[in-house]
C-alpha cells in the first residue's frame, strides 16, 4: 500500500525558508532555532527521508505564489509575494528549477511528467522491491495561475513539465478565488481552454464557489480539488459545499483531504492543542465525502504539510508525512475495505493522473 498526497509546497519552503527537501523534517527542525520563524511556519512535517519511510510514492509539489497584501506583513509568505504578473512569473520559475536541481541532485526523486514516468516510479514499489529502490515520483502543481503571463503560454509551462494547474488562491487574473468571491474571469475561461487542448488537470481548490461551478461545466479535462474539506467540517468559502463534492464526483473528480486543524474544524483557533482535533475527525471528513457521492472513489490526501502551519496545527496523532499511513489504519478501523482504503490512500488520485498524463 501506497501514499498519493496531492499537495505540498515543497519548493516554496526551499526557497522562502531554507528548507531543503532533503533533509528529514526533525533534522530541518533541529535546524531551525530562531523563535519567531517557528511561530510564524511552524515545526517541519515534511522531508525527503519521512516520505520514503511514509510510503508516500507520489506528491504533488507545488508553484505556489502569493499576492502581495500590505495587510498580510505577517503571514508566512508576506516575504515571498509579487506585485506583477512578471514578478509572480519569476517566483514560479524558480520553484520549478528548485524541483529540477532536486531531481537532478538525487536518484531517490524523480520528476513525472509522462504515464512511462509514473510507471517507473511505482515499479519501484512493487512487491518484492527493497527500500533501496524505492522512489519519489513528484508531479508539479501550479497554485495560483497568475504565473502564467497570458493563457497561450501555458504550453510553455506545459513543456516544462507543470500538469496540474488551480487558477486561484485569492482572486486572481483568472479566476475569482479565496476571501474575494467572484466568476471566472475572460482570461479563466481561455487559459482552461489552452489547458484542456494538452489534456491538462484542472484542480478546483481556492476557486471561489461561482468560478468552481463554471468550471466544472465547462472543462472537458479531468478535474480534482487537491486540498480542499467539505464546508461542512470548516464553514468558510475555503472548501466544498455539498453541491460542488456531487458535482466534482460527477465528474469523477478526486478531492483531497486538507490536514490542518483550522481547516477541519469551525472550533479549533491557532495556538490551541492539536488534541482537540483527533485523527478521527480526518477520517470522519473522508468519510462524509463517500456518504455524500456514494463512493469511496472520490477522496484522496491533499496534506498541504507546511503550508503555512506546522506539526502543532495538524491533527492528534500525525507528526510527519511519515504519518499519513495512520489514515489508512484508521479507515480500516472504521470498516473500510482494503480496496477502499488503498484507494484513498492514493489509487484515487492515481486514476487521474493517468486519465491526464501524456504516454511519454
Amino acid at each position: 500500500m501506497i501514499v498519493v498526497d496531492a499537495h505540498e509546497d515543497i519548493a516554496y519552503n526551499a526557497l522562502c525558508y531554507g528548507r531543503d527537501y532533503r533533509r528529514s523534517a526533525l533534522e530541518i527542525r533541529r535546524l531551525e532555532t530562531d523563535p519567531a520563524l517557528i511561530k510564524l511556519r511552524g515545526s517541519a512535517t515534511v522531508g525527503l527521508p519521512d516520505a520514503m519511510l511514509g510510503r508516500v510514492a507520489v506528491v504533488f509539489g507545488t508553484l505556489f505564489v502569493a499576492p502581495f497584501n500590505p495587510k498580510e506583513a505577517d503571514m508566512p509568505w508576506s516575504n515571498y509575494a509579487y506585485r506583477t504578473p512578471a514578478e509572480a512569473n519569476k517566483m514560479a520559475m524558480a520553484q520549478l528549477d528548485y524541483y529540477n536541481r532536486l531531481a537532478d541532485s538525487t536518484d531517490k526523486v524523480r520528476l513525472i511528467k509522462t504515464a512511462a514516468d509514473l510507471d517507473a516510479v511505482l515499479e519501484t514499489w512493487a512487491e518484492g522491491k527493497e527500500i533501496g529502490e524505492h522512489q519519489h515520483g513528484l508531479v508539479v502543481l501550479m497554485e495560483n495561475a497568475d504565473p502564467i503571463l497570458e493563457p497561450k503560454q501555458f504550453e510553455e509551462w506545459y513543456e516544462y513539465g507543470v500538469r496540474i494547474v488551480g487558477p486561484a488562491w485569492t482572486g486572481t487574473r483568472y479566476s475569482g478565488g479565496t476571501g474575494q468571491p467572484g466568476p471566472l474571469t475572460a482570461l479563466g475561461y481561455e487559459l482552461l481552454d489552452v489547458m484542456s487542448s494538452f489534456k491538462a488537470v484542472l484542480d478546483l481548490s481556492h476557486m471561489a464557489e461561482e468560478a468552481c461551478l463554471q468550471a466544472l461545466d465547462r472543462y472537458d479535462g479531468v478535474i480534482i480539488a487537491s486540498h480542499s474539506n467539505p464546508r461542512q467540517f470548516r464553514n468558510t468559502d475555503r472548501h466544498l459545499t455539498d453541491v460542488m463534492i456531487r458535482q466534482l464526483a460527477e465528474r469523477d473528480g478526486v478531492m483531497g483531504i486538507v490536514l490542518y486543524n483550522r481547516f477541519l474544524s469551525d472550533r479549533w483557533e491557532s495556538g490551541d492543542p492539536k488534541s482537540k482535533v483527533p485523527l478521527s475527525v480526518v477520517i470522519e471528513a473522508m468519510d462524509y465525502v463517500c456518504q455524500l457521492t456514494g463512493s469511496s472513489a472520490h477522496v484522496g490526501i491533499g496534506s498541504d504539510f507546511d503550508g503555512g502551519f506546522g506539526t502543532e496545527s495538524i491533527p492528534e496523532g500525525l507528526d510527519t508525512v511519515t504519518d499519513l499511513l495512520k489514515i489508512g489504519d484508521a479507515l480500516q478501523i472504521k470498516g473500510y475495505a482494503p480496496a477502499d482504503v488503498e484507494a484513498i490512500l492514493g489509487g484515487n488520485m492515481l486514476r487521474k493522473l493517468r486519465q491526464a498524463l501524456p504516454s511519454g
